[in-house]
């Protein structure tokens, strides 16, 4: 027999192990691979507190939480509601009690949000007032940060002299029945300036960054109806005046259709400075926000839109309290993220 062809029982074991070896490295690469690389960004589907709670200072947004943490967001926002909240509610005892709530439902907080009131003077001209409300501001980035929340948030502000003893401004944009002779009409200062009240606002802006950024934290603006930031157009105006990749924006969905602005084409418009979605639905008048689903917004072509420019952030529903089950609201919205994310 040839020497050449011949296998010792040592050779032979040897060459059995190595095939073993290799067989089984032909299954297993996969799934070592597949282990070791990191799961690809998408798009992650949360709910604002304040879909479960009022605007009323002193609000205690625990049963919120359990109510979404149950529904099975991934993500949840958090609201400062009064300025005296800040000191009053958001203590340490407080702010353990709700991690360990989120630790349960194994659900992060995607942006800490400061309520208008807290920080309304920031369009101040006055430079005491406007630096109590950077202060304000300040704070928040710090419960920002105990949350590890990425992301500051408020609704842009609007000018101190436009809207005295008329309330919520943003929500002053119709007149449902009026009276004979009645007119639509904004109060407005005599003495207002609008480029004075515009450069007052890029700088503020640059400081409340500054403020996040010191602290680990993005800044974001949502815009509302009559503030310095209505729309897309607007925000982008501020944005190159600012210049900053830690500033981002906050669309509305339902804000920016009542604006008549479509919203896939404004998610395109500003796919760069885009941080945070929040959605709602729209009746056919494009006045008032009913529950997702039963409304004229095209909810699946903005996600279609979001995935198109490579949004990795979240998409939050953020629906008005109008009459209805808002937990079978948020339920159909999670199925209908499901489908339309996929």
């Amino acid at each position: 027999m040839n020497r050449s062809h011949t296998l010792t029982r040592r050779s032979f074991l040897s060459a059995a192990g190595t095939a073993s070896l290799a067989v089984a490295s032909a299954f297993e690469t996969p799934a070592l691979a597949q282990s070791a690389t990191p799961p690809k960004p998408r798009i992650k589907v949360g709910c604002t507190s304040w879909a479960f709670h009022s605007f009323q200072a002193g609000e205690n947004p625990e049963p919120a939480i359990d109510i979404i943490g149950q529904l099975g967001f991934e993500g949840i926002e958090l609201i400062v509601l009064g300025r005296d909240d800040l000191k009053a509610y958001w203590t340490q005892a407080t702010i353990d009690r709700i991690r360990k709530q989120l630790d349960r439902y194994k659900m992060v907080v995607s942006q800490f949000v400061l309520f208008q009131p807290v920080v309304e003077g920031l369009t101040s001209l006055d430079t005491g007032e406007r630096n109590r409300n950077l202060d304000s501001f300040e704070t928040g980035c710090k419960l920002a940060r105990q949350f590890a929340a990425p992301i500051v948030n408020i609704v842009a502000p609007w000018a101190r002299q436009l809207g005295r003893n008329q309330g919520y401004l943003p929500r002053f944009y119709e007149l449902p029945d009026p009276a004979p002779g009645q007119k639509f009409h904004i109060n407005i200062d005599p003495d207002f300036d609008y480029d004075a009240v515009w450069r007052n606002y890029v700088e503020v802006t640059r400081a409340c960054l500054q403020r996040a950024k010191a602290h680990g934290r993005k800044f974001t603006i949502e815009h509302h109806t009559h503030t310095m930031v209505p729309d897309a157009s607007t925000f982008l105006r501020l944005w190159d005046a600012v210049s900053d990749p830690d500033l981002g924006y906050n669309m509305d969905v339902g804000w920016t259709l009542l604006q008549r602005e479509y919203p896939p084409v404004a998610v395109h418009r500003v796919k760069r400075q885009l941080m945070n979605l929040h959605a709602r639905d729209m009746d056919g008048l494009m006045r008032q926000f009913v529950h997702i689903g039963e409304g004229v917004l095209d909810l699946q072509a903005v996600a279609q839109a979001l995935k198109q420019i490579g949004y990795t952030g979240f998409i939050s529903i953020e629906q008005d309290k109008f009459p209805g089950d808002m937990a079978a609201t948020c339920r159909r919205y999670l199925a209908m993220m499901k489908e339309y994310l996929a």
